[in-house]
């Protein structure tokens, strides 16, 4: 840290991405990344993209895809602001609508944690109940920006629509940040509320289901009026944040949406495989609907197991503070989590 950093910074601990090494090849499970490939049609228009006219902007207000976006869902296009990835318009909420503080879970996506000290938002966050699941009743007319992310982004729990309307329903004063990363693979969407309620944010991602966590394509879903809000904190930063490039990729994957949502079976199925598979070898594991699974080992250390299978070319996450007896495995190919439970026998083998 230089001696010239404004000192209002100089405790702010950082998001830390997933890792990401290049000392060898490795089954990459520990960033909840897609296994798949982007379809043809979205490969296609990367190679036309390519050669699009890169010396001239972008369409700042992502005409095309926002409505392409909307009418996935039967909304207009004034209901959509595409950005940089969801964490870009998940910083915009907590710069528009935290003034009053703001209330996420104590186990929960980590930049939660990074904006609220980076703006000194004064922040709540609820202990997980039993089975690290959220109570809604802690997030009800709070007064404060409500932030959940659903299915919960370390522990895959889903809430219910009913619950996280009940939340929306009560905490009239407050806008409600609903981040739906990994909602497409067995969670509810609350995109439903946006039209009955004017304090309902949905915010939702390329990333995991689209295959496309390398073009950085992140979207909101609200009201007209919170729109207009973020709308304003983006042109106010950078307008022309989404790329060309990522215009056109994010465009085929919603034309081309059907093998995606194939895909997002797919990864259903292999995860309610692993966990039984994972269970019978002794770990505890999270109700999950995301595109991971959470599971605490109890015949090894969390680390210990982690560090096992990096040295056998496998990479989960070891997240540690209040998770320091659990792991994230994100949900690969067959083949890949065939190795994952070939790499455990032999672990546990020896431990």
């Amino acid at each position: 840290m230089s001696r010239f950093l404004d000192s209002k910074f100089s405790q702010l601990a950082p998001y830390v991405p997933g890792e990401q090494p290049k000392d060898r090849e490795y089954i990459k499970l520990n960033a909840n990344e897609s296994p798949y490939a982007p379809s043809p049609a979205v490969l296609e228009a990367l190679r036309s993209a390519q050669s699009a006219a890169l010396n001239l902007y972008p369409d700042a207000a992502c005409r095309e895809l926002a409505a392409l976006v909307a009418g996935q869902f039967g909304l207009d296009e004034r209901n959509v602001l595409l950005a940089n990835g969801s964490d870009d318009i998940l910083n915009f909420c907590f710069l528009a609508f935290c003034e009053r503080g703001v209330v996420f879970p104590d186990v929960s996506y980590g930049f939660y944690e990074v904006f609220a000290d980076l703006y000194h938002i004064d922040a709540l966050r609820p202990a997980m109940g039993e089975g690290l699941t959220i109570d809604p009743r802690d997030y009800t007319g709070t007064g404060r920006c409500v932030v959940i992310a659903n299915p919960n982004a370390q522990t895959g729990v889903s809430l219910p629509l009913a619950a996280v309307e009940g939340i929306v329903k009560g905490s009239p004063e407050s806008v409600v940040v609903v981040d739906e990363a990994y909602v497409d693979f067995g969670g509810e969407t609350a995109v439903p509320l946006v039209s009955k309620y004017e304090n309902v944010l949905v915010v939702r991602t390329f990333s995991k289901s689209a295959s496309l966590a390398g073009a950085r394509l992140g979207y909101a879903i609200g009201p007209e009026a919170l729109i207009e809000d973020l709308k304003k904190l983006k042109y106010s930063t950078n307008p022309y944040s989404v790329n060309r490039v990522a215009l056109e990729v994010g465009a085929a994957a919603i034309r081309d949406w059907a093998y995606y949502a194939a895909n997002c079976r797919r990864i259903a199925l292999e995860r309610r495989r692993l966990t039984s598979e994972l269970v019978k070898r002794g770990f505890e594991l999270t109700d999950s609907s995301a595109n991971f699974v959470l599971a605490r080992p109890c015949l090894i250390g969390a680390r210990e197991y982690m560090e096992a299978l990096k040295a056998r070319g496998i990479l989960i996450r070891y997240l540690g503070g209040k998770l320091a007896d659990w792991v994230r495995i994100t949900i690969g190919t067959p083949e890949q989590m065939d190795a994952l439970l070939e790499a455990t026998d032999e672990i546990l083998k020896v431990s």
